[in-house]
């Protein structure tokens, strides 16, 4: 019969904690406002990106009436909006420039992979509700 003296191992621990939790997390969620800014989007249209030209500022003025989603005051949070509103309408196609804004808003590549699968899956909910 075998004997294994685990005397020695009592008291060192095999893994210590720094070892096993050494590679830095990083975020791949959003807030619940992050949240909102992404469901404000899915019913603002691609013009809502482009700035109003002068004939529609004239004709604002005259008629009066507001742009609809003027850009959002946070930058983080407009750049978050700019790329749900993107996805919103056009899906995984979305344009470099919106994606490296994304990035340089401080958001991570995980919370974009999250932001497009998320959308990808409302807008398969949206097609299938259409079909019935």
């Amino acid at each position: 019969m075998a004997y294994l003296n685990f005397a020695a191992l009592q008291g060192s621990p095999v893994a210590v904690p720094t070892d096993v939790a050494s590679a830095p997390r990083t975020q791949t969620g959003f807030s619940a406002l992050e949240w909102q800014v992404v469901a404000i989007a899915q019913h603002d249209r691609l013009s809502s990106l482009e700035r109003p030209g002068r004939l529609a500022t004239a004709l604002t003025m005259i008629f009066g009436g507001q742009r609809p989603n003027p850009a959002l005051a946070d930058s983080r949070l407009e750049a978050l909006r700019r790329l749900a509103v993107l996805a919103w309408h056009k899906g995984y196609s979305v344009p470099r420039a919106a994606i490296r804004a994304f990035h340089e808003a401080g958001f991570t590549l995980e919370q974009y992979e999250t932001l497009l699968a998320s959308i990808s899956r409302g807008r398969a909910a949206l097609n299938q509700g259409n079909r019935a």
